[in-house]
């Protein structure tokens, strides 16, 4: 049984690799070391909520091994850390393998797809007791040839590991980096939180806004699909946050579950971590519906030189849509019957 943060997150990287490759008719056995007897899985849409082994192992992997049956895991980042008396470890990275039948009405391709992740679990008397799987089911979609949505105004494609390459904490952290790298998230986090958008919302109020203190001037910000990657200030700006913040005026944001540090990186996430009114046209090519929403959002960070470099973004795109009155799924077999 795992008694630290450096041995919990050891077994657990070993342990979701064996997982992942279980195969078919093999999620149980290996669940059942891993997880508490009655863990709750929360997932994107539309796998969302469930509890207990028995119906993670059935409604989760056994039907994505169906799929892909040579299916592996591929870490990228690996963070463990403690946020109000819970222990945490947190990956972000992708399952990998090809494609041979259909998963959630989106069609086989054949070939090899990356699944891309962004995960939470918290780890409790040596077992997973809560997973957070934010899994960019809309990527996947992206893969199969099919997209049933405007373009995206970032790049699309597979994100990369952090520059630095630490992004596996698999060795002890310096605590005074840990708690500096949360210190420096939460303050740029604050910085968006403070910012008027009704009356400075702008381009270039954005740009000279006190969050371009925290962000290096090389920086990357890779969003899920449906938002995709940019480059540089002037490209988040300009590809999401405008956009999201025109649609978005009146978010509530940092209504977080975990907040961690661990060396170079954080990790943020709630369930959902943003709530707002959907005002404003563009983002996602949608009109205003005039819609409450929560958006489940995971926000994992690299800081380096000081500044913040790099920001992976998983975001439950398709959850959100269904929000706003937009079943995606729904659109793929319409596309798919013609």
């Amino acid at each position: 049984m795992p008694t630290n943060h450096l041995e919990t997150k050891h077994w657990l990287h070993a342990g979701l690799a064996r997982l992942a490759e279980a195969g078919p008719g093999g999620a149980a056995a290996v669940l059942a070391n891993l997880y508490a007897p009655d863990a709750e899985w929360r997932g994107a849409h539309p796998l969302n909520e469930m509890r207990g082994a028995e119906a993670i192992a059935a409604a989760v992997w056994e039907p994505l091994f169906a799929a892909c049956p040579d299916l592996e895991r591929r870490d990228l980042i690996v963070a463990a850390g403690t946020f109000e008396g819970r222990d945490y470890v947190a990956a972000v990275g992708h399952y990998c393998g090809v494609f041979h039948a259909d998963w959630l009405g989106i069609p086989a391709t054949g070939r090899t797809v990356y699944l891309r992740y962004g995960e939470v679990h918290e780890v409790r008397g040596g077992r997973i007791v809560q997973s957070s799987c934010l899994w960019d089911i809309l990527d996947l979609i992206r893969q199969a040839g099919l997209w049933p949505l405007p373009p995206s105004l970032g790049a699309e494609g597979m994100w990369p590991g952090p520059i630095t390459g630490e992004g596996l904490r698999l060795a002890p952290a310096n605590s005074a980096q840990s708690a500096a790298s949360l210190a420096q998230t939460l303050a740029m986090q604050g910085t968006l939180g403070a910012f008027r958008d009704h009356e400075d919302a702008g381009r270039e109020e954005l740009l000279a806004m006190p969050q371009r203190a925290h962000w290096h001037e090389r920086m990357m910000w890779y969003g899920p699909a449906g938002i995709g990657t940019t480059r540089g200030l002037p490209g988040f700006v300009d590809q999401h946050q405008l956009p999201f913040r025109i649609a978005f005026p009146n978010r509530k944001g940092g209504q977080h579950y975990i907040r961690i540090g661990d060396g170079p990186i954080s990790v943020t996430g709630g369930w959902p971590s943003v709530t707002a009114t959907h005002t404003g046209g563009g983002f996602l090519g949608l009109g205003p519906t005039g819609r409450l929403v929560g958006m489940r959002v995971m926000d994992f960070y690299l800081h380096h030189e000081g500044l913040i470099r790099e920001n992976w973004v998983p975001l439950d795109i398709l959850d959100l849509l269904m929000q706003l009155g937009v079943d995606v799924l729904a659109r793929l077999r319409d596309l798919r019957r013609r």
